[in-house]
Formats: C-alpha cells, sequence, structure tokens
C-alpha cells in the first residue's frame, strides 16, 4: 500500500527543506501533499498537491506529518516528525538553543549530527514521550548531490549578506551604512536577502531601495538555499544556522559579532574591518577552508545524500516500534484550546 505523507508549512524556509524529502518519498512510490498556514506565502509548483482545509487534510490520512518549525497541529492524524529549520547554533550566551525547546508536539525528531544528538538524546530520556533519530538534515541532500551544479566563474566576485532575524543580533540596521561605502568602493556585487521572520517594512524599504540605487547590489526578500548559495563567493552574516549550511559549498564566511566565534569564521567586531575581512575571505585561506570542513562534519554527520532516505526509514521504524508504546505527551490543554480558537475548529 502506498504511504501518504504531509508537509506542514509555517514559514517560507520550509519548501527547500522539504522539497528533497518529497523526492524521496515520489522515489519510492509514495504520496506527498502540503497544507500551507494561513499568513505564509504558497511556493507550490502547479504539480505539487496543496490540502486547503483542515478536514482534506483529516480526509487524506497521512501516515506521517513532516514540520520543519516548532509547531505542528495535534490534531492532523500521522507521526509528527520535527525535521527543524537549521543546526543548532548559540546566538545567545545566556541562553539554551531554542533548537532544543520541547514543547510536546512531535512523536520523534530527526537530528543531524553531534552538534544536536547527544543533547537530544538526554532530552528523549528525561521526558520519554518522543524518540531521537540521527538521520542528518534534508536539506543537506540537495548540497551532496552528484549533479550539483558548477557556480558560473565571474571575474567580479559576489558577497552574500544574509543575516539573521533574532533581536540584538540583527545586523542588517548597524551594517546598512557600511554595505552601502563597500558598494560603491569595491569592485563587488552585492546580494542581500533576510530572513524570513524580518518583518521591518522600513528596514525592507530601505535595503530595497539600495539596490534601487546601485547596478552592483540585488536584494531577494527570500534566501532560498542552494540556488541562492551557488552565485556568491562569500557571505557576510552575524550569527545564523545559515552559516553551516552556506560552508558545505566550501565557501567561507565573515561575520560581525557573531555570539560564537572560532576559527572556521573570520569575524570581526569592528564594522570598519568588514572590507578587510571579505577581501581576506576571497582569498579561500588554506587553514580556513580545513577548518570550515571540519565545522560543517560538526553540525552536519551525514554527507553522502542520503539524509531523506534515513528519514523516512526511521518513520517507518517508528511506527513498526514505537508508536502508542511511549510515555503520553503532554496534554498542552490551554496551547491545544488557543489553537483550535485560532483556526475555528473544535475537534479533539
Amino acid at each position: 500500500m502506498r504511504k501518504k505523507y504531509l508537509f506542514f508549512v509555517s514559514h517560507s524556509y520550509s519548501f527547500s527543506i522539504m522539497r528533497p524529502l518529497q523526492a524521496e518519498i515520489v522515489k519510492r512510490g509514495d504520496e506527498a501533499a502540503w497544507f500551507i498556514e494561513q499568513g505564509c506565502e504558497n511556493f507550490l509548483a502547479p504539480e505539487e498537491r496543496l490540502l486547503q482545509t483542515i478536514r482534506q487534510v483529516i480526509d487524506y490520512n497521512p501516515f506521517a506529518v513532516f514540520a520543519p518549525g516548532n509547531l505542528i497541529y495535534d490534531f492532523f492524524p500521522g507521526i509528527k516528525v520535527a525535521l527543524f529549520h537549521g543546526y543548532a547554533m548559540k546566538k545567545r550566551i545566556e541562553k539554551i538553543d531554542d533548537h532544543f525547546t520541547i514543547r510536546g508536539w512531535f512523536d520523534m525528531y530527526c537530528t543531524q549530527g553531534e552538534s544536536s544528538t547527544p543533547y537530544f538524546k538526554m532530552l528523549e530520556k528525561k521526558y520519554g514521550f518522543f524518540k531521537i533519530y540521527e538521520t542528518g538534515w534534508c536539506k543537506a541532500d540537495t548540497f551532496f548531490a552528484s549533479d550539483l551544479p558548477e557556480p558560473a566563474k565571474s571575474p567580479i566576485p559576489t558577497i552574500l549578506y544574509s543575516p539573521t532575524f533574532s533581536k540584538n543580533i540583527c545586523s542588517a540596521e548597524e551594517l546598512y551604512p557600511v554595505i552601502e561605502q563597500l558598494a560603491v568602493e569595491k569592485r563587488w556585487n552585492w546580494l542581500i536577502t533576510f530572513h524570513p521572520k524580518i518583518n521591518s517594512a522600513d528596514l525592507i524599504r530601505k535595503y530595497e531601495d539600495l539596490g534601487n540605487k546601485y547596478p552592483n547590489v540585488c536584494f531577494q526578500r527570500y534566501n532560498n538555499g542552494l540556488e541562492t548559495f551557488l552565485k556568491s563567493d562569500v557571505m557576510l552574516c552575524d550569527s545564523s544556522s545559515i552559516i553551516v549550511e552556506y560552508m558545505m559549498l566550501n565557501r567561507p564566511v565573515v561575520t560581525y559579532r557573531n555570539t560564537h566565534p572560532g576559527d572556521f569564521l573570520i569575524d570581526v567586531t569592528d564594522k570598519t574591518c568588514i572590507g578587510a575581512a571579505i577581501e581576506r575571505a576571497l582569498t579561500y585561506p588554506p587553514e580556513l577552508m580545513e577548518n570550515i570542513k571540519k565545522y560543517v562534519h560538526f553540525h552536519e554527520a551525514h554527507c553522502d545524500g542520503n539524509n531523506c532516505a534515513r528519514v523516512l526509514d526511521a518513520v517507518s521504524d517508528f511506527a513498526a516500534n514505537y508508536a502508542g508504546k511511549l510515555k503520553r505527551k503532554p496534554l498542552n490543554l490551554i496551547r491545544k484550546l488557543k489553537l483550535r480558537l485560532k483556526l475555528h475548529y473544535y475537534g479533539f
């Protein structure tokens, strides 16, 4: 019997994370459909199946539901699977990364490597109502595909600027005049993308105007992952899990006031030094590039292009060996009630 799977989308970054998984599902002869939360943009292709109502999802009756975010509707049928929207990055020194927050929605978590699996295994033992499988991240499969296209070579380097959204860490406001100055002074092209959660209309407008003002600056509201990365030679960032993704292509990253700098980055704390740091990054220093490889492996243990296959095998293993046998999830009555009021759905 063909298995049916559902992709739960709450942010635009979900599409690039789950499309490789969709390809593996189709390859196995199974079915996939999408459910997009209200308010989230729809980037589905015409051939991709969209379920538009809760009733349609219930009638579809998926074997498993995948979500890269922190939320999933508890009343949807199927095994609830957390895929993560990125890697475990400590953005704030004083706090445990939100990556590890357990909210009681999921049956299983598909972890990525040394930076995530050991801590999640400890949480699994502590709570007892979910299972941990180290599968690698679905999106990473696209970075290690055998048919990965070579980037177009250009005598003029392109700098990708992709700041995080996190409050007090996002550099977009502070670095605006720096990027404008470098756009004028340096023979570089700039590709600027924002995290979907950066929603300041004034800030977005400023960078849109920058793109309109200078021919060597392109502002692209959203980052399309690999497609975007391949257009650039160096990334400028602050503190974001997108850094790991970019480094999978063996390309250097310059950061401004990174909360956990290391020898895998060229980090600066003085914004007047950003231009010089980018100049150095463009030389691809051998020691830096070796440190980048080690750092990538710390976060992503599986670089064989088979992460999506491992995810689906893990779901099957959970169904066969753990479904209905673990401790009950927390009731989360207040959260569930708020969710139902929001959606005007009152089934339990």
